[in-house]
């Protein structure tokens, strides 16, 4: 598309509201492909109800803060086929679910995960696990969702997630549990560090291993204001920390304080396009056993990242993070206990130390049924001394991949991964992965 082109497109959205550009009712606005395929979600939903249709308007709205989510993941389920809805119009309740199906296969050394992680690179390579082929459900899901407004609270939504992802990625196990009122959401959720509209999308679990991401208990405000460019929000969550304790010089305390995550985000295009800065604070608690003595460490870090809609087919993505003490945020140390580890030369002493992560990416839209996706990711680990050792100090990560969506509710799939994870001791790995996945919602 030429400029002259992209700024009658642009001058046409601000002219007719780019606030309303989500109305599924007005047929008359050109929408990019990204935001017509949520459309056709939204179209493929069926209310099953005794009133007139007067209150459609009540479940296209309520349908638009479901799929128009700030924490809404590329792999979420998309909203139940069937709606049950209320003869006033001021509720809704869907019972869905997704299947969803990955093969893949690994070669040039393997990863003995379903997640594509680079933290789990066997080094050296081990000749028996020098190719796989596996396939799992893991990502198969069934849930509840309840849509409504009420003259006092205003919008609400309540939502309850289980899928097959525990033990073998075959143990059905809860992944998310929340209610939304409002600018208010309480319980388990995706944490407020977390920028999912600023990750590329991908057919790996896993995703990019640079990004934070995390599922926590959790009560968070999140307020939108100035003609919506500006969002602002903060939460309590209920921590969880992963610490390096030897049981002999030290020893993990019970965590007591919550951690508190917080960002400021400015967005334009109609929500399409957003850059965000965000914070994580936490206390990290251990006891020093030769002194006889609790000791708090603050954990600390700092994200800016953002998805700018470059032309109405062509999305980049970024993310950049670095702090101390919040490897357990991560995507990749997570597989380990990086959160507080030994001080090098002083026993019975911890210390928080520093990652930092980045992700880049780019996603196409051929149309609104065939789209494409690359990824690149690093994430880095810096302890105060060299180890010298096997131990990790940065993974690196690439996927490149095609959707196509059959019907607004049957996807198909293909992946290409590649990885490398480096050991302080020059010793590295690497592996190679393609990946099939179909899946279907209802």
């Amino acid at each position: 598309m030429n400029i002259d082109k992209r700024c009658l497109w642009l001058s046409a959205l601000i002219l007719s509201g780019s606030l309303n550009v989500f109305s599924q009712s007005d047929t008359t606005k050109v929408l990019p492909p990204d935001i017509q395929r949520i459309e056709n979600m939204i179209g493929s939903t069926h209310v099953i109800t005794n009133s007139s249709r007067e209150h459609e308007d009540s479940i296209n709205r309520m349908l638009n803060r479901f799929y128009y989510d700030q924490y809404r993941h590329f792999q979420d389920p998309r909203a139940p086929y069937f709606l049950f809805m209320s003869r006033n119009g001021n509720l809704a309740l869907g019972v869905g679910g997704v299947i969803r199906m990955r093969g893949y296969f690994d070669w040039n050394g393997s990863i003995p995960t379903s997640g594509f992680s680079p933290y789990f690179i066997t080094i050296p390579k081990d000749p028996t696990h020098d190719k796989a082929l596996s396939s799992n459900p893991s990502g198969t899901a069934l849930y509840f969702t309840l849509l409504g407004h009420n003259s006092i609270f205003g919008d609400y939504l309540g939502y309850i997630e289980a899928g097959f992802s525990g033990y073998n990625n075959r143990d059905f196990k809860l992944k998310k549990a929340y209610i939304q009122v409002g600018d208010w959401t309480a319980g388990y959720a995706t944490t407020t560090f977390e920028d999912t509209k600023a990750e590329p999308s991908t057919i790996d679990g896993a995703g990019a291993n640079g990004k934070n991401t995390r599922t926590n208990v959790l009560v968070r405000y999140l307020h939108t204001f100035k003609g919506n460019h500006w969002s602002l929000a903060g939460s309590f969550e209920f921590p969880s920390t992963s610490i390096d304790a030897d049981g002999t010089y030290t020893k993990a305390c019970a965590d007591y304080v919550p951690d508190i995550a917080a960002f400021a985000q400015y967005q334009w295009d109609g929500g399409s396009s957003h850059i965000r800065i965000s914070g994580l604070g936490r206390v990290l608690t251990y006891r020093n056993l030769l002194a006889e003595k609790n000791q708090d460490i603050f954990g600390w870090a700092a994200q800016l990242s953002g998805v700018v809609k470059v032309l109405p087919q062509l999305n980049i993505y970024g993310i950049a993070s670095i702090g101390q003490g919040h490897e357990s945020y991560t995507t990749d140390l997570v597989g380990g206990s990086f959160d507080l580890i030994a001080k090098p030369g002083q026993e019975g002493e911890l210390y928080a130390p520093t990652a930092a992560g980045y992700v880049f990416g780019a996603s196409y839209y051929f149309s609104p049924k065939i789209f494409s996706n690359l990824t690149l990711s690093e994430q880095k680990y810096y302890p105060r001394q060299n180890p010298d050792n096997s131990q990790y100090k940065y993974g690196l990560y690439g996927a490149i991949n095609l959707f196509y969506d059959v019907t607004p509710r049957f996807e198909i799939g293909a992946e290409y991964l590649v990885g490398k994870r480096m050991n302080f001791d020059g010793t590295h790995g690497n592996a190679n992965r393609v990946t099939a996945m179909m899946m279907l919602s209802f």
